[in-house]
C-alpha cells in the first residue's frame, strides 16, 4: 500500500478524530496539519498524530492526496483562494461541515469542481478541541460525500474505501438532498427544542414550578437545546430556505392537531399519535447521526448521606468518566432515583459491570 499525504486546514475535534482514525486504520499515511493555535500543533505532533507542521494553509500542502478543510466555515473562502493555486489536479479536496450548499458555491467559483467531495461525518460530541478528538468517535457513523459532477468516479470510490477504512459508513448525496435532509432530523429539531424549552420559560410561574418538575419525556426531547448557540446560528443562516420550507410545513401539522384537539375528534387524536409511534420504532438503534443517543443509566440508592458520593467515587476510581449526574424527582415512565448520563456507551456498559457487582441495582433501557 502506498503511503498516502493528508493535509488538515483546522484541527480541532473533528478534524482531530478523522486524523487519529486515519493514523490508527490506514497506518501508512503522512499528515500535515495547520491550525490556528499553535499548542494544538503541537500536541498533535508529540501524539504521532501530525507529521508535519504548516505555518500557513498555503505552499506546505502542494503535495498532499487529500486535503481536509475543517476550520471553522468563515474560514473557508480565504483558505480556498490561498490553496487554489498550489493543490495538484489529481488532489481530493474535502470539508466536513454540516451544510453543503454554501462550499459548493464557494468551490465552483474558484473552479476548483474537479477535486471536490464534499464530506459530513454525522458525529459530534458536546465537548470541542482536539484535546477530545479520538479515532473511535467515527465508528460506525455515517459519513455523508457530496461529490461534484466533475469529480472522476475513482477519485470517489478512493475516498469511499478510506471512510469504509477508518470505521464510518460513506453515504453518497447529492449537496441539495443532504441539506434537506439534514434540515429535517438535525435542523429542524434543534430549532424546535429551543422553541420548546423558551416556551416553558415564558410560561412558567414565578416560583419556577414548571422549570422544578420538569424531567423524563420533557428533558429527552429537548436535551439538544444544550448546544452551541453560535454553531446552531450558523446553520440556521446557511440552511435557512430548507429549514424555512420544513418549518412551515411542521406549523401546518402543529395547527392541524391543534384543531383537532379544540374539536375533541379522538380518532384523529389516536391516529396522530399511533402514526408517530409506528414509524418511530422502526428506526434502527444505533448511535450514528446527528442526533446522538443518551448513553444514560438509573439507579435504586438509599435515602442516606453519602449514598449518590460513594457511586460517584466507584466510578471515579475506575477510571469512567460521568457527563451529569442528579437525582430524578419525576419518575412517571422511569425507574430509578440517581440518573447517570456518560459521555460514551463503552462507559455506561463498564458503569453497569462495576456497579452490579458492588449489589447496586440497575436500570437500563432505550433513550433519545
Amino acid at each position: 500500500m502506498n503511503t498516502v499525504s493528508c493535509g488538515f486546514i483546522g484541527l480541532g475535534l473533528i478534524g482531530g478524530s478523522i486524523a487519529r482514525a486515519l493514523k490508527e486504520k490506514r497506518k501508512q499515511v503522512t499528515i500535515y496539519a495547520y491550525d490556528t493555535n499553535c499548542d494544538t500543533l503541537l500536541q498533535a505532533q508529540k501524539d504521532g498524530i501530525a507529521d508535519v507542521i504548516c505555518e500557513t494553509p498555503g505552499d506546505a500542502f502542494a503535495g498532499c492526496d487529500i486535503l481536509f478543510l475543517c476550520a471553522p466555515v468563515s474560514d473557508n473562502t480565504e483558505n480556498l483562494r490561498r490553496l487554489a493555486r498550489v493543490l495538484p489536479k489529481d488532489c481530493i479536496l474535502t470539508d466536513v461541515g454540516s451544510v453543503k450548499t454554501g462550499i459548493h458555491e464557494q468551490i465552483a467559483a474558484l473552479g476548483l469542481e474537479h477535486m471536490f467531495i464534499g464530506g459530513h461525518p454525522m458525529a459530534g460530541s458536546e465537548r470541542y478541541g482536539y484535546a477530545n478528538s479520538r479515532a473511535q468517535l467515527l465508528e460506525n457513523a455515517y459519513y455523508i460525500l457530496t461529490p461534484t459532477k466533475s469529480v472522476p468516479p475513482e477519485k470517489v470510490d478512493f475516498y469511499q474505501k478510506l471512510v469504509s477504512d477508518i470505521g464510518a459508513i460513506p453515504l453518497i448525496l447529492s449537496s441539495d438532498t443532504h441539506d434537506y435532509v439534514t434540515a429535517a432530523i438535525s435542523h429542524l429539531p434543534h430549532v424546535i427544542a429551543a422553541s420548546l424549552v423558551n416556551l416553558v420559560q415564558d410560561c412558567d410561574s414565578e416560583d419556577g414550578i414548571m422549570k422544578m418538575i420538569a424531567a423524563g419525556g420533557f428533558k429527552d426531547i429537548t436535551r439538544i437545546a444544550s448546544s452551541s448557540c453560535a454553531m446552531w446560528q450558523q446553520i440556521c443562516l446557511t440552511n435557512r430556505d430548507n429549514i424555512s420550507t420544513l418549518l412551515g410545513t411542521y406549523i401546518s401539522t402543529l395547527e392541524d392537531i391543534r384543531a383537532q384537539i379544540d374539536q375533541g375528534a379522538s380518532r384523529e387524536i389516536y391516529d396522530f399519535f399511533d402514526r408517530a409511534r409506528i414509524y418511530r420504532d422502526s428506526f434502527i438503534e444505533a448511535s450514528s447521526g446527528p442526533i446522538k443517543k443518551d448513553f444514560a443509566i438509573r439507579i435504586d440508592i438509599a435515602d442516606e448521606p453519602g449514598a449518590l458520593a460513594s457511586i460517584a467515587t466507584i466510578l471515579a476510581l475506575n477510571g469512567i468518566s460521568i457527563k451529569n449526574i442528579g437525582i430524578t424527582h419525576n419518575r412517571e415512565l422511569e425507574e430509578g432515583v440517581l440518573r447517570i448520563e456518560f459521555y460514551e456507551e463503552t462507559g455506561m456498559e463498564h458503569a453497569v459491570s462495576i456497579l452490579k457487582n458492588k449489589g447496586y441495582r440497575i436500570h437500563t433501557g432505550r433513550f433519545l
